[in-house]
């Protein structure tokens, strides 16, 4: 009797075990009592190619909506207000006649944008197809930014292929300029650079823009900050940026300092939980996985997320591999089965919608449909919410924290709405 007993136990643990390692992109929603029932609510239309939802933290609760081609519009009480910014004249874009995933692909906004500063920051591909990050500053009209008043902060060389390029902007809780590359384009990495430690390509990038040799804008003469020291490296005089001295590679040979995580293909978009500072990067696959990677508000950086020796969880090349020292997606689906490439969202940290609360929404952009994920004591657990036609481009917040996709094809803005029992 206790010899079946025993059997019975070990069968029962052996089951247990082999469901711990079914792939995040196949786990069930276990554990969630009640996923919340979701739809969308259109915002606003007559965009062209939106790619990109942001606020500015300025108390304006003003929307702005990146456009591949080139411009920034304003959107507020449900219709656009103002082009922000028009710089199509040196943007490279499908309307330009770049590939499909060039253009202006983000902007960012420091924080203190509006009251202490008037500059911001956006990711865009050059008409050579090369990328840059570059500072621009308001006109006296605050719905306005001069695009003459380009400075140049970062330039990622791009010169074979028009896809992979990255593209995401953000400001972390630390206060630091995070920008996410893409591996440079082609099918698998053909020139090994997210496994490069010598290159920025295929990587997390953490910078200091705020803190260094801020030049300030004074008609037609730039004006040199004095630096402060904070915890950072000292640039030359002509350096636009200088690296935090807590980055993880700084100063070790063979690593560019500006390295914040490596590994990546196409981390087109990712986000901070504004609550817990968490960190988020969807990451597109190749042809097999799509995935989200996560970085807990404590990590001191130096993840590798594993492209090109691991696409999601199998190995890319081969049957084997070593993934010895690389961090796993947390969540996973499969390529050309519920869609064609990840479009990372947001943590839901909004007031309207309780049943929203603390889970992370993200998208595909082929298939339309919307997941829900969320950590579940020490497994991450996941659901497919809802069906849509879009081609979902982006996520954004807005300042109060509520959530809004692009839909690029159509050009409309939607709101992540809760659906309660009657309505």
């Amino acid at each position: 009797m206790k010899l079946k007993i025993l059997v019975i136990i070990t069968i029962c643990l052996i089951l247990l075990a082999a469901n711990s390692v079914i792939r995040s992109g196949e786990i069930q929603a276990v554990g969630q009592s009640a996923w919340p029932q979701i739809s969308t609510n259109l915002v606003a239309s007559g965009f062209e190619l939106p790619v990109h939802i942001t606020n500015a933290q300025d108390g304006s609760n003003r929307l702005f909506v990146v456009e591949q081609r080139g411009r920034i519009q304003i959107l507020q009480n449900s219709s656009i207000q103002a082009t922000f910014l028009d710089i199509s004249d040196r943007v490279r874009s499908p309307i330009s006649g770049g590939g499909t995933e060039e253009g202006l692909l983000s902007a960012a906004f420091p924080p203190g944008f509006g009251s202490t500063k008037s500059h911001f920051y956006v990711y865009y591909t050059r008409k050579n197809g090369d990328n840059r990050v570059s500072r621009f500053y308001l006109s006296p009209d605050p719905n306005f930014a001069d695009p003459a008043s380009e400075q140049v902060i970062l330039e990622l060389p791009h010169p074979t292929y028009g896809n992979h390029n990255g593209g995401q902007l953000a400001f972390g809780p630390d206060g630091y300029l995070y920008i996410g590359t893409g591996d440079g384009g082609g099918g698998g990495d053909p020139f090994d650079n997210a496994q490069n430690p010598g290159v920025l390509q295929g990587k997390l990038l953490r910078i200091d823009v705020e803190l260094a040799q801020i030049k300030t804008r004074s008609e037609s003469v730039l004006i040199y900050l004095p630096l402060i020291p904070n915890n950072s490296t000292f640039p030359p005089p002509d350096q636009a940026y200088r690296i935090p001295a807590n980055n993880p590679f700084l100063g070790q040979p063979g690593y560019r300092g500006e390295i914040w995580a490596l590994g990546l293909r196409n981390p087109w978009r990712f986000s901070f939980d504004r609550l817990t500072g968490d960190f988020y990067i969807a990451d597109v696959g190749q042809s097999t996985w799509e995935e989200v990677n996560f970085q807990p508000a404590a990590s001191a950086g130096g993840e590798n997320y594993g492209w090109n020796i691991m696409e999601g969880e199998d190995c890319y090349n081969g049957s084997t591999c070593d993934s010895s020292g690389l961090t796993l997606p947390v969540f996973s689906y499969r390529t050309h089965v519920d869609g064609c490439s990840v479009t990372g969202g947001f943590t839901y940290r909004g007031s309207n919608y309780p049943g929203l609360q603390g889970i992370y929404y993200l998208g595909d952009y082929c298939s339309g449909r919307i997941w829900g994920m969320q950590n579940s004591g020490s497994v991450w657990i996941n659901q497919m919410l809802l069906e849509t036609t879009y081609n979902i481009s982006s996520f954004g917040e807005d300042e109060s924290g509520e959530l809004y996709l692009a839909d690029r094809n159509s050009g409309n803005i939607y709101q992540i709405i809760e659906v309660t029992t009657g309505s």
